[in-house]
């Protein structure tokens, strides 16, 4: 047998998702993650996962991993010494920024941190003029001078942004190629290589990002894949922030692909769940130890985005810009809170109850999990409540102390609120639903989509707890916990494609722009394509190559991408590219005018391997008994009611459950509130209905 591994690194926990390719059967791994080695809770998720599934790891074909090593060095301000090195004039434009603000009127608000401190920003001789010709011809001297100040200043890689390069890469290639021969165990990031695209600002900012990151990044993957490697599993896979995974060598090219890794992972699944149970238009709810994200799948698509910046402030929402580093890599269009599982709750000077943004993570994690954590958390408030099994999780491995857990929310929110401990908890998760359904109404009523036509799909080691409250909130009436929602993120590693985005600049007017230079624009981005599908040993076969491009209104500043016709390019190429335009303008600002001359800004390639499809499914009705008993859970209508418990295990196909009632697996905990009922499917899939009413 054959078998699909994917590693998810979550605040809490670390996954592993193990899929049979023949029958799509799962398995599921769970360990607590170890930010102090994020690496060593990989492998040893990996070894109980071989180990209690039986899998041999020479039966492993395809090993993908989502990692938070890139968010987290840009959060924590831990990435490498990196120079930065600009046209002369120009080495502040990391620190100038757009005029974009997170808050107009705060005139006293900090601007986010600058990645690559001044003194370390430097400028060489040189100028292109806006057409990409040589205005100041380099000055091959000060690239002697960088050389120089890398080396004596202990510098670990280097950024190369000098100006209209996107046009013209003469001038940076001369750069790039000196310090690689001066300085061979440097990294050094050309822009016209990570982002060869128009806007100044944008551009260094994302090859800035990929030199603060890249070292970080490359010593963590390169230890892994020694550690995997011994253990006898195949090359490993890293999933991309655009939905597709990529080898290891072309992700140390662009480390920024590596952003929001294990979150697009969880809408990649989604989305295969909705192609398997036939239902197109889904909400993705990812709720997980630090974070909860939401998504939007419309008609089975997932919409992804170029306008992400990372390192911001995590309490603004995320369409605000000014609050992090610019990235211009595609990205999966999250809407994401910080509220999750480990959220710290708390009170302010004020006397209001607050959750977030502060959690406990894994260390020392929830004050039940009984490793050092003082101060209550959401996992603790849904203990109290009694959606928790109060003696164990994680299959009895995770011990449970649930005194020392209403003691912290007695001495730290009910005291001070002069309330009693059950209201307290209560009172954390109204908070706290409340800002997830905020994530919700952002990816789906603030997008102009009415929530009540989608279904949810509650996933993440506690969404499935909170999911029908939530729904609820929003109108929602049908709710899909998939099969190991706890490991779902992991799940859709394996049931991804590899995938990798190309783009260059070629501005010109639509009506006026020469059709041979779009064709070679097109002709060398293809080059490179298949160069790294290639490289990745897929197959030829399944190659598939997906044409794009950024055009707008000549009057205006932004862009919108639309897909372009495959083949020669020809006046039909740019008369459908047009139409295309014309309609999505439509569709995303309500009116268009096909009068209104279009300006052609930037061409794009995805290459994507396709793998073969999978069927996911979980047995259910084994040898373990459905119903473990009953226990009192507290709801927000009734207050506290006797509950049946069942075990997700025991569990068969077309069995119905009435809530309320609580089911309970090793990798989540699925809460029913009243009036709501349970079916399952031959596949594993528990659907959750609200019954009328509610």
């Amino acid at each position: 047998m054959s078998w699909r591994v994917g590693v998810d690194i979550g605040g809490t926990f670390t996954d592993v998702a193990l899929v049979n390719e023949a029958d799509g059967q799962i398995g599921i791994a769970k360990v607590p993650t170890t930010p102090r080695d994020f690496g060593q809770g990989v492998v040893q998720a990996l070894e109980i996962a071989l180990q209690e599934h039986g899998v041999a790891a020479n039966d492993v074909t395809l090993l993908s991993h989502a990692t938070t090593i890139v968010t987290n060095a840009i959060l924590e301000g831990k990435g490498a010494r990196s120079v930065l090195v600009s046209t002369r004039g120009f080495r502040d434009v990391l620190e100038l920024r757009r005029s974009a603000r997170a808050d107009l009127y705060d005139l006293f608000q900090d601007p986010p941190g600058v990645l690559v401190p001044r003194h370390c920003r430097l400028e060489v001789t040189e100028r292109l003029d806006a057409a990409g010709a040589v205005v100041t011809p380099l000055a091959e001297s000060d690239i002697d001078a960088v050389i120089d100040f890398v080396r004596e200043n202990d510098i670990e890689a280097v950024a190369v942004s000098l100006l209209y390069s996107f046009l013209n890469d003469e001038h940076e290639r001369i750069v790039g190629d000196k310090l690689r021969a001066a300085l061979p165990d440097i990294p050094v990031f050309l822009s016209s290589e990570v982002l060869p695209e128009i806007r100044e600002f944008e551009r260094t900012s994302t090859t800035a990002v990929c030199a603060y990151v890249g070292p970080i990044l490359e010593s963590y993957l390169r230890r892994l894949e020694e550690a995997t490697s011994g253990m006898g599993l195949p090359s490993l896979y890293v999933m991309g922030s655009s939905g597709g995974v990529f080898d290891v060598a072309e992700g140390l090219k662009m480390p920024a692909m590596a952003i929001e890794s294990g979150p697009a992972a969880g809408v990649i699944a989604a989305a295969l769940i909705g192609r398997q149970l036939d239902k197109p238009n889904l909400i993705s709810f990812d709720m997980g130890g630090t974070t909860a994200k939401a998504s939007l799948i419309k008609d089975g698509g997932v919409e992804t985005t170029s306008e992400y910046e990372v390192g911001g402030d995590g309490n603004v929402n995320r369409w605000v810009h000014g609050t992090g580093h610019p990235i211009r890599v595609p990205v999966i269009d999250l809407a994401e809170v910080s509220a999750g599982g480990g959220s710290i709750a708390w009170v302010d000077p004020g006397g209001s109850m607050r959750v977030g943004p502060r959690s406990a993570g894994a260390e020392p994690g929830p004050v039940c999990y009984g490793k050092g954590g003082t101060e209550p958390t959401v996992t603790d408030c849904n203990l109290i409540l009694g959606y928790l099994d109060p003696e164990a999780l994680l299959a009895g491995r995770l011990a449970i102390q649930a005194e020392a857990a209403r003691e912290a929310i007695g001495k730290h929110l009910a005291d001070p609120l002069g309330i009693d401990v059950e209201a307290a908890a209560a009172g954390v998760l109204s908070v706290v639903n409340n800002a997830m359904a905020e994530a919700l109404r952002i990816v789906s009523v603030e997008r102009g989509h009415d929530a009540r036509a989608f279904s949810l799909v509650a996933f993440g080691g506690a969404g499935p707890m909170h999911a029908a409250e939530l729904a609820t909130a929003l109108g929602i009436r049908e709710v899909i916990v998939p099969p190991i929602p706890g490991g779902f993120s992991a799940l859709g590693l394996v049931a991804t494609d590899l995938k990798r985005d190309y783009v260059k600049t070629l501005y010109a007017a639509l009506a006026d722009v020469d059709l041979e230079e779009v064709g070679a624009v097109y002709d060398a981005m293809e080059v490179s394509a298949r160069e790294m599908l290639r490289a990745a040993e897929v197959p030829e076969s399944q190659w598939v190559l997906e044409r794009g491009a950024d055009v707008r209104y000549s009057r205006q500043a932004y862009e919108l991408t639309v897909p372009a016709m495959s083949g020669p390019v020809t006046p039909e190429t740019l008369s459908d590219l047009a139409a295309q335009f014309h309609e999505k303008h439509r569709m995303t600002y309500g009116h268009a005018n096909p009068d209104e001359a279009i300006q052609l800004v930037n061409l794009r390639l995805t290459a994507i391997g396709k793998l073969e499809g999978l069927e996911l499914r979980q047995s259910g009705a084994g040898d373990v008994a459905a119903k473990k008993g009953s226990r009192q859970v507290w709801f927000q209508k009734t207050g506290r009611v006797d509950c049946a418990i069942y075990h997700r295990d025991g569990i068969g196909a077309d069995d119905e459950i009435v809530g309320p009632a609580v089911i309970e697996a090793l990798d989540a905990t699925i809460v029913v509130p009243p009036a709501w009922r349970v079916q399952t499917n031959n596949s594993g899939h528990i659907i959750m209905e609200a019954q009328d009413g509610e």
